[in-house]
Order: structure tokens, then C-alpha cells, then sequence
């Protein structure tokens, strides 16, 4: 394997060294334009914003509420007033006003200790958005590894078909010279041609993947889907992985396993609100005032008062028509119901875990094969060719070593990208995951 990689390192120097004009783009550089770009981020990040604003003691209640009042009116009136005695009295053209303002004080001081599980509760939610937020970044760093790494295995399939394509080449101009020479046949260049061109068909066809995958890697880090890079990282395989401590991390790190727990949290402050409701609720209030108004035809023609009030509050709920025993009922519902998603996503995430991990170790075996294939199939390709050159095998001969080697290379980075994929699916599970 090492050989191998040593050889593929130096085609993909070259073919970097051919995409000089092209920018050269980390994992980490990838994960950081996600990171800023990516629009599920954002959104996240903005219903997480709204929820620690939500997260406050006046939210909760425990704050008093005040309001000022103003008022002012006014009437031009024409007047004519009789008297007891049968006197008239006509005026015309009088105005009364008058004003108010003032500032009043309201302010709930126990509610049956609701307030106190309201303001748990907020606290809790923001809690959730958090973990969404860490739940969408998990997600999205995933995508970025698994497409980078694409476009990592679409790069050495390009190297390793334009390998192949030079091979044909060769064998193309070999028959060709020999057939000018008049030591070959005809037959020998046109198969020599037929293989050149399906050999050019396929690389045409890897480029376009490779393209495809860069496409999908810029989408995924929101940025200009048509920008040129080159993917500067190699599959390195973490082969240490181990399943006691994934279940242990997946416990306590796993964002669904986070969100349930939350939910049942909750489900039980919700039960705590609702039961605050079978207590009195005391308040007090209080208050300053002051009116002025004026009245030139009434008894009194000018008023003019000010002060303050105070006072207190108390009800209770005595009987609603057993709505409060529906809501705790229902609430206990809800409760039982959040400790059965929990119970469904521990066993889930239980599935989800030990899936992946039977592919990780999976994965690894094959890649251990397919190690050994690559290796062989190089070894039988040079030997092939050097035979070919002197002229002691046949073209067929060249073609099938030719044919096994790209093919083992191929099955190579497939089982190396699919180990990489089960790996990166382990840390996500388990809430491990990070750009190292």
C-alpha cells in the first residue's frame, strides 16, 4: 500500500501541478466557509437567538407590569340654563376641558409557583436550541467530510484513468510503429485504437465526475457552485475506533438523544404550570393620578385632584368545571409520552450506532484486501509491460493486466472512501465529530 500511495502521491502532484490556476482547498478551510455560508446554520442560529431572548425573568412573570395613562378632552358649548325660580341664564361659547394622567403598578407576587416553572422552562427551551444548533453543525460537517472526501477519490480515479489512458497510448504507438515498420498487423492497431478510445471515454466520463462532485461540495459550503478547486487531503482512516466508548460519548453527546431528554424535562414542567393553577393568585397594585378639569356652567367650575392608590389581590380557581383535572391529566399524558420517544430514540440511536460500527469494521476488512489487490494488480501491470516492451506477450496479454489494475485501484479507493464514510457516520452518531 505504501508503494502504492507513493506512486499515486506523484501522478497527483502532477496533476495538481496541472490545475495550478485552480484554488487548493483544505478539509478545514471547507468546514470553515460551511461553518459562515451554510444557510441551515443560519436559521438555527437565529430560532437559537430568539430562544435565549425568550430566556428572561419578566418572560417568566416574576416582573411587575406598569403603565402610564394620559387623557385630555375638550367642548365649545352654547349654553341656556333654567333655574328653579324659572330664571334663564344663556351662555355662549363656553369651553370645558379637562386632563388626566397617571401611572399604575400591577404586579403578580406568587401565582401557585408557576412563574418558577414557566421560567425552568424557557431556560430548557433554550437548552433545545442549543442542541439543534450543535445537531445542524454535526450535519453539516458530516456533509462537508463526505463530499470532500468525494471529490478526493474523484481526483486519484481521474489519476489513475489518465495511468491507464498513457498505457494505451503507448500500446496504440507501439503497433502503429510496428505496422510502419511491417513487423505488425492491422488487426493489432485497430484493437490498440478500440482500447485507446474506451480508455479516453472513461476518463472523460471520471472527469465529469470529479466536476459533479465539486459541485456538490460547493453547494454544500453555500458558496459559488462553479469555484475550481483542488482537495489537498488524503483518506487517512482512524482504525481505532472503539464500540464501548462510542455508546458511552453517544449517551451523554448524541443531539437527539439531548432533545429527548429535553422534551421529557419539559413534559414535566408543563405538569408544574398546570398544577400552580389549584393556587391562589396574590397580587398587588398600585398607583398615582391626577385630573384637573374645568366647568364654567357646572357646579363646580374648576377641579383639580391628585394622589396615590394601593391595594391587593387575591383569587382562586374553586371549580371550572373539572378543566383542571383534564389539563394534569393531560399533561401526565404528555409526560409519559416523552419518556416513550425516549425510550424509542435511545433504542434508534442504539441501532444507528451498532449498524455503523459492523460497517466500520467491515469496511476495514475489505480495505485490508483491497490493499493487498492493488498491490498485486500494480506488481502484475509493470511486470505485463515490460514483457510487452520486448515483444514476449501479447497485446490481449497487456490489456487484461491493464483492465485488473484499474479495477483494483478502483475497488482501493471505493473501499477507502466507504471506511472513511462509516467512520465519519460513527462520529456523528456519537457527537464526536470535529474538523481534526
Amino acid at each position: 500500500m505504501k508503494k502504492f500511495n507513493f506512486i499515486l502521491i506523484i501522478l497527483l502532484a502532477a496533476f495538481v501541478q496541472n490545475a495550478s490556476a485552480q484554488e487548493t482547498l483544505t478539509l478545514q478551510q471547507a468546514i470553515t466557509i460551511a461553518l459562515q455560508n451554510n444557510y441551515d446554520i443560519k436559521l438555527v442560529n437565529n430560532d437559537l437567538q430568539i430562544a435565549k431572548n425568550n430566556t428572561n425573568i419578566g418572560n417568566a412573570g416574576f416582573l411587575p407590569g406598569v403603565t402610564g395613562s394620559f387623557a385630555t378632552d375638550g367642548s365649545r358649548q352654547n349654553t341656556v340654563q333654567t333655574t328653579s325660580t324659572g330664571a334663564e341664564r344663556v351662555a355662549d361659547g363656553v369651553r370645558n376641558t379637562s386632563m388626566n394622567y397617571g401611572v399604575a403598578l400591577d404586579w403578580t407576587i406568587f401565582d401557585g409557583f408557576k412563574m418558577f416553572a414557566t421560567y425552568d422552562k424557557l431556560k430548557e427551551l433554550q437548552k433545545q436550541g442549543e442542541v439543534n444548533a450543535k445537531a445542524t453543525i454535526l450535519t453539516t460537517i458530516a456533509d462537508v467530510i463526505n463530499s470532500y472526501y468525494a471529490v478526493v477519490k474523484q481526483q486519484q480515479l481521474v489519476v489513475a484513468n489518465d495511468s491507464a489512458l498513457d498505457i494505451s497510448r503507448f500500446r496504440l504507438t507501439i503497433a502503429d510503429n510496428k505496422l510502419q515498420l511491417g513487423k505488425g498487423s492491422k488487426l493489432d492497431v485497430l484493437a490498440a485504437q478500440v482500447d485507446y478510445n474506451t480508455d479516453t471515454s472513461a476518463y472523460l466520463q471520471q472527469k465529469n465526475l470529479l466536476q459533479t462532485s465539486m459541485i456538490t461540495l460547493n453547494q454544500v459550503m453555500a458558496r459559488a457552485i462553479d469555484t475550481k478547486f483542488t482537495a489537498q487531503e488524503d483518506m487517512d482512516i482512524d482504525y481505532k475506533l472503539n464500540y464501548t466508548l462510542l455508546q458511552e460519548q453517544t449517551l451523554q453527546l448524541n443531539p437527539d438523544l439531548q432533545n429527548a431528554f429535553i422534551n421529557k424535562k419539559v413534559a414535566e414542567l408543563s405538569l408544574k404550570e398546570v398544577k400552580g393553577q389549584r393556587y391562589p393568585v396574590v397580587g398587588v397594585n398600585g398607583g398615582y393620578a391626577f385630573s384637573r378639569s374645568a366647568n364654567p356652567t357646572g357646579f363646580n367650575q374648576k377641579f383639580r385632584g391628585q394622589g396615590i392608590s394601593y391595594g391587593l389581590t387575591a383569587s382562586m380557581n374553586i371549580f371550572n368545571g373539572f378543566l383542571q383535572r383534564q389539563n394534569e391529566r393531560n399533561a401526565k399524558v404528555q409526560i409519559n409520552s416523552s419518556e416513550v420517544e425516549l425510550e424509542k430514540t435511545k433504542q434508534t440511536i442504539s441501532a444507528q450506532l451498532l449498524t455503523a460500527f459492523e460497517n466500520y469494521k467491515t469496511s476495514l476488512d475489505l480495505l485490508k484486501v483491497e490493499t493487498k489487490n492493488v498491490d498485486i494488480a500494480k506488481q502484475n501491470l509493470d511486470i505485463t509491460l515490460a514483457k510487452y516492451r520486448l515483444g514476449s506477450i501479447a497485446p490481449l496479454e497487456l490489456r487484461e493486466a491493464q483492465r485488473n489494475s484499474i479495477n483494483a485501484i478502483t475497488r482501493f479507493l471505493d473501499a477507502q472512501y466507504q471506511a472513511k464514510l462509516t467512520e465519519i457516520s460513527l462520529k456523528e452518531i456519537s457527537g464526536t465529530l470535529n474538523i481534526q
